[in-house]
């Protein structure tokens, strides 16, 4: 299956220690070769680069993990494909705008049926079963909220019971944020870090590349990593249960629902 790396911090930080990790799994020490992809929000803006071949000798996931993009939310995929073909539409991350904001969605795992339910405003470009589950999640959101609640726990809850009914389809391991919050639920693997001060050295599973975080951060900084497996040899992980649900603004837990 696919794997999903995400980020949430408190201040604009780049990913390049950990994306340098994930892009090794994508054709080289794992076997999601058949596309890559990761967006990058700066404030209400967006970059996004997408790839559809294998990110371990992709130029352009090169030029990501050499470029320090500063970043308040990051959302990183690299695909084993399942259905659909390999080609650029189909390569996740998919992004809409609600609310005038833009959301980013991406997803590991296979849903059955899915093309069965309706679809009232969003409609999929490619043709994976992950990119309609989204359209058919931000028109849910769209019909129920045409414009956002005063409570964000209010969407936080409904994200949460989408995610569920699409868990009952098949496997739903999703990474979502609709630029503020990074919303991520697991149906079968994922976990999540926090780096804060004090900061430590990290070393990479699937590189061989250690940071000393000291050197690159400040006691202010605080940084949450989602991964669909621990990226780091040396680092506690929080490995999620399936059916849990976190929601992260700023790079700390901002809603939880247990599983």
């Amino acid at each position: 299956m696919c794997e999903l790396l995400g980020m949430s911090a408190n201040t604009p930080t780049d990913i390049c220690f950990s994306f340098s990790g994930l892009m090794q799994r994508g054709g080289k020490t794992g076997p999601h070769s058949d596309g890559w992809g990761i967006a990058f929000y700066e404030g209400a803006g967006l970059r996004e680069f997408r790839d559809p071949y294998p990110s371990y000798n992709s130029e352009i996931a090169k030029l990501v993990r050499n470029y320090p993009i500063k970043s308040d939310i990051v959302i990183s995929h690299i695909r084993q494909a399942n259905a659909g073909r390999v080609c650029l539409e189909n390569t996740h991350p998919f992004t809409r705008e609600l609310w005038g904001r833009n959301w980013t969605f991406a997803h590991n795992g296979q849903l059955k049926g899915i093309k069965k339910y309706p679809l009232n405003h969003y409609l999929p470009v490619g043709t994976t079963d992950s990119e309609y589950a989204f359209c058919w999640m931000m028109g849910k959101i769209r019909e129920r909220f045409p414009k956002p609640p005063a409570r964000p726990v209010t969407v936080q809850r409904f994200i949460y019971d989408l995610a569920e009914e699409m868990q009952g389809l098949g496997v739903f391991n999703l990474l979502l944020t609709d630029s503020k919050y990074l919303y991520c639920y697991c149906s079968t693997k994922l976990s999540w870090i926090t780096r804060k001060a004090p900061f430590d050295q990290a070393v990479l599973k699937d590189d061989s590349v250690t940071v000393d975080f000291k050197e690159v951060t400040t006691d202010k900084d605080i940084v949450s990593v989602i991964a669909t497996d621990p990226l780091t040899t040396n680092e506690d992980w929080h490995v999620m249960q399936p059916g849990e649900y976190i929601v992260f603004r700023k790079g700390e837990v901002d809603f939880r629902q247990e599983a």
